[in-house]
């Protein structure tokens, strides 16, 4: 008896039958463009061999316009589908069902010869597209259909057809980019021509015993959107022509909404897919942060869906299925939804991987292999970096005894999941403490630790974090002016005007955490769409409330400053760094830059401008937060240099950079492997 019984039934498409309701959607890693054909094989098979129904690969450009980026993977000549055909027969020997998605970007398209419904410039990317005639129109479809058949041709079980997210196919769907008046435009018969036609024909073009999976934008969170009834009659036509399962898309990458950060509730969306079922004859899939099976269950136990799509959930654990199938969903890496080592790399030009497992993407160069010589290990510091290279030591047989002066493993990720929109660190750090009692680690908490302990170990990890930077503003001793350490405690009480200094990563927290006094809206679907504006598309064309984001009145003033003469946020994560901003502008805080901090006093903080020290001001506070930065915790380090002995020094304690947790997780990882 399983505790997930609707997860992992079987799912009948007719012609083959999927062995349970967990797709792995697409991800764009980066995989296919280092055409390491070996690794981008590793990487699903290890998918597969973890229990995953079917998967979905990263977007494959139709032809060269249509690539996300010049030089975007396609199938476009014989070597290409002999390539595709290492990683289908590796995925296939690992017991696994593999479709290709076939992406246009259209006007999302980073390249000049980008084309679209009209020529409407997407604000999210450089160049204007050009608009397509009736012959560049037939063009494109026929490019997405030969790609199927190539697909076909390379091994897929399937295709999926992107129709969402504000691509190629989308554009056609909505007024917002189409402005056309000829037979693919006007009208929503004619603007839903190009989805309908481009599945007809790779039907077609495939065969019956071919998995096609369409992914419909069923919330576009743009003006000028579709309306709820233009999307079920889509999802009907999308049937008729073909299609073996819909799949949902939520919001357009230009949306101002966040859709799969970790501030968004859990199945957030779920309710959007919903109304869909029973619209339609054949499966639908819902996605967008759904991270555990017991969430999964219940969306489909509660008939939201037939399937659910799980993307980095299984970044984070290629055995998520098989340890839900074992009882030991406790024992899954979490998903933290951070973006910052998968989606931030993407739109950074790097290869993805998952902040929680750095082997992600790197399977077959980042090999855990069983020691030579088991030796005792000693990790000084809990927190991410000693936790990883603990699990990854222990894992190879070494013997770990890990050191930590705190009442509990996670060391400043006990902070963070104090941060509203951050409740996600709370089952990361839940995990670590699971993982560590599995590893059979001597784990001895509560314990300040000297050189003189140390003596006797093989090999010493120091992992000791690191201590605020002292920001050397007159006046900072006064009882008013807190750490954030302090504060993110729960230490002290804080006023209800307050200015924070620092404006990194760590500044934005403690006001985010400031802003907010009892209830996190990440908590509650409701309260979360009221707080970003997000309505029933059944009610609002797009699914935008006409009045806009409602946030809650924030619970102080808070003031933001930062010595940097740049936009405050600049250095955030590169596809959430907006969503932080916003965020704390909705509730109404100032962000100012290029300040010169003067002193505290009783009136509040003094700053200044510039290097002449210009334009002099007061911040009104009655509490001062320094969140100035950090330096590396080295005492440890040092004394046992002092002594001659050698120790590897990773994480904060050797580079000091906000709470990087990212890197501190991938030194961790590394080094284990390489004892």
């Amino acid at each position: 008896m399983t505790a997930y019984p609707h997860l992992l039934a079987p799912l009948d498409l007719g012609h083959v039958t999927l062995k349970n309701r967990v797709l792995m959607g697409s991800m764009h890693t980066g995989l296919e463009e280092t055409k390491d054909w070996n690794r981008v094989a590793e990487f699903y098979a290890a998918r597969a061999r973890g229990g995953v129904g079917l998967m979905v690969t990263g977007g494959m450009a139709p032809n060269r316009e249509g690539g996300v980026f010049p030089g975007a993977a396609g199938l476009f000549n014989d070597q290409d589908i002999a390539n595709h055909r290492i990683v289908t027969d590796r995925v296939h020997a690992a017991g696994g069902r593999i479709a290709m998605q076939i992406l246009h970007a259209g006007r999302y398209a980073y390249g000049p010869e980008c084309v679209s419904a009209s020529a409407i410039k997407s604000p999210i990317s450089p160049f204007p597209p050009k608009e397509l005639d009736e012959a560049g129109i037939e063009k494109q479809i026929h490019d997405i259909v030969t790609a199927a058949t190539r697909a076909r041709e390379a091994g897929y079980d399937g295709v999926e057809v992107m129709g969402s997210e504000g691509y190629f196919i989308n554009q056609f769907l909505v007024t917002h980019t189409n402005k056309r008046t000829d037979r693919w435009g006007g009208s929503y018969e004619n603007r839903m021509r190009l989805p309908i036609e481009v599945v007809k024909r790779v039907r077609a073009a495939v065969g019956d015993d071919f998995i096609i999976i369409y992914r419909l934008s069923m919330i576009d969170l743009v003006p000028n959107g579709s309306t709820f009834d233009e999307v079920v009659q889509l999802a009907r036509e999308i049937e008729k022509a073909g299609a073996s399962i819909i799949n949902t898309g939520i919001g357009w990458h230009e949306a101002r909404i966040p859709t799969i950060a970790t501030s968004v509730p859990r199945a957030a969306f779920a309710w959007v897919t919903k109304k869909l079922m029973g619209q339609v004859g054949i499966p639908v899939i819902t996605s967008n942060r759904i991270n555990t099976p017991a969430v999964a269950e219940d969306v489909l136990a509660t008939g939201c869906a037939d399937m659910v799509s799980m993307a980095r959930p299984l970044l984070a654990d290629p055995d998520f299925v098989v340890k839900a199938m074992a009882g030991r969903a406790d024992s899954i890496a979490p998903c933290i939804a951070c973006n910052q080592a998968c989606l931030d790399h993407t739109f950074g030009g790097k290869i993805s991987s998952c902040l929680v497992n750095p082997r992600a993407c790197y399977e077959t160069e980042l090999v855990i292999t069983p020691a030579a010589t088991p030796k005792t290990l000693a990790v000084v510091g809990a927190g991410p970096a000693g936790l990883s290279v603990a699990l990854t030591a222990a894992d190879r047989g070494h013997r770990v005894t890990l050191f930590d002066r705190a009442a509990r493993v996670g060391g400043q990720l006990n902070m963070a999941r104090q941060i509203p929109g951050k409740e996600e660190f709370h089952g990361l750090v839940d995990w670590y403490e699971t993982m560590v009692a599995e590893a059979g680690i001597d784990l001895r908490l509560n314990t300040s630790v000297s050189a003189d302990d140390l003596a006797g170990f093989d090999e010493v990890v120091i992992a000791t974090g690191v201590i605020p930077r002292d920001p050397g503003i007159p006046g900072q001793d006064r009882p008013n002016v807190l750490s954030y350490i302090d504060v993110l405690a729960g230490k002290v009480s804080v006023g209800k005007n307050v200015a924070v200094v620092g404006a990194g990563g760590i500044g934005f927290d403690v006001s985010e955490y400031l802003v907010h006094e009892g209830h996190s809206p990440t908590e509650s679907i409701p309260d979360w769409m009221r707080e970003w504006g997000v309505a029933d598309p059944e009610q609002v064309r797009g699914g935008l409330a006409a009045e806009g984001p409602r946030p809650d009145a924030p619970a102080r003033q808070v003031t933001l400053l930062q010595r940097k003469a740049e936009r405050p946020g600049k250095r955030l994560g590169k596809t959430t760094g907006w969503i932080h901003r916003a965020a704390l502008q909705m509730k109404g805080v100032q962000m100012i830059g290029g300040v010169n901090y003067e002193r505290i006093d009783d009136d509040g903080l003094h700053v200044s401008f510039g290097e002449a020290r210009e334009n002099p001001r007061v911040i009104p506070a009655d509490t001062v937060v320094l969140c100035a930065g950090q330096l590396p915790e080295r005492s440890l380090a040092d004394a046992l240099a002092a002594r001659g002995i050698t120790a590897h020094v990773i994480g904060g304690a050797d580079v000091a950079a906000e709470l990087d947790a990212k890197r501190a997780i991938d030194q961790g990882t590394r080094l284990a492997a390489a004892l």
